[in-house]
């Protein structure tokens, strides 16, 4: 999942019983989300106007690929896409199995941390220009990032944008088949959790989230009219959905180049592979974390 920016102070931060064993007051900053990549554990929540409390899975997002994880990459299709990217797990395996993937995140604590494990990642929106725009086989929204903007037709219409013809993208989706949530959130820990009054467009106040489970995203995927499904499945107690861009899908180039070192970080280019058909043809695409 990614951050919605980072809290800015115009004061040192305060010591707090809360913070990790081993930190200092001025490594324990304001952003819950940095703070989280740094130590690579929460706790920490989305929270929802009205107090609800989403538990993030920040040791999970900063671990290895799991299980799960694999079987989202192994369906991949051409160069990868990792949309909210967050620390990076997905990219840097991605790398180290030789196949082209570039993550972006609005975290700068993310994609530092993605660059420093070996991947390739630019500090940047899904909504600003990227790099090989149509020409990425498999854009992941994973770990929740199917929420980014509040939005599902907007982000659908970018994602399929971003693909070549034919591409694939993969998201995780909520674990109940129905849910379709449009939320204003802010990131918190699990005691600062204080009242949302701020404007929206201040800095660290509530940011627009989703939350959609895999029959809402297949609703709004057949309203965009550009999707169609490629394959549903479940691992490791996560729901994932696979569609494929029907923009031109009769018509599939060869897999795009990676941006080089100069555009996303002090990185070797990495060899661009033939694309391989996974053998259920699902989709492919990516995600962030805090």
């Amino acid at each position: 999942m990614t951050a919605a920016g980072r809290v800015r102070s115009s004061s040192p931060p305060l010591p707090s019983p809360l913070a990790p064993a081993g930190t200092t007051p001025s490594s324990w900053s304001a952003d819950p989300y940095a703070d989280a990549l740094r130590t690579g554990r929460g706790p920490l929540f989305l929270r929802c106007a009205g107090g609800r409390m989403l538990p993030l899975d920040v040791e999970r997002w900063c671990a290895a690929a799991d299980a799960a994880d694999h079987e989202v990459l192994r369906r991949c299709e051409g160069p990868v896409l990792d949309v909210g990217c967050g620390p990076g797990r997905l990219v840097t395996e991605l790398s180290a199995q030789g196949r082209p993937a570039l993550g972006v995140d609005v975290s700068e604590a993310a994609v530092d941390r993605t660059r420093r494990l070996g991947g390739r990642a630019l500090h940047r929106s899904v909504f600003t220009p990227l790099p090989d725009e149509g020409r990425w086989g498999t854009a992941l929204l994973i770990d929740g990032n199917v929420g980014i903007g509040g939005d599902p037709l907007a982000l659908l219409a970018r994602m399929s944008g971003l693909l070549r013809p034919g591409g694939l993208l993969i998201a995780e989706t909520a674990p109940v088949p129905d849910t379709d949530e449009r939320l204003r959130v802010r990131i918190v820990r699990s005691a600062d959790a204080s009242g949302d009054t701020a404007d929206l467009d201040a800095p660290g106040a509530p940011f627009r989230w989703a939350r959609l489970g895999a029959q809402a995203l297949l609703r709004y995927a057949a309203r965009t009219g550009g999707w169609h499904p490629a394959g549903q499945w479940a691992s490791g107690g996560r729901c994932f959905v696979a569609l494929r861009s029907r923009r031109g899908a009769d018509r599939i180039p060869p897999p795009a180049d990676i941006p080089g070192p100069a555009v996303a970080g002090p990185r070797d280019r990495p060899p661009v592979v033939p694309q391989r058909p996974s053998g259920d043809s699902p989709l492919a695409r990516r995600t962030e974390r805090t």
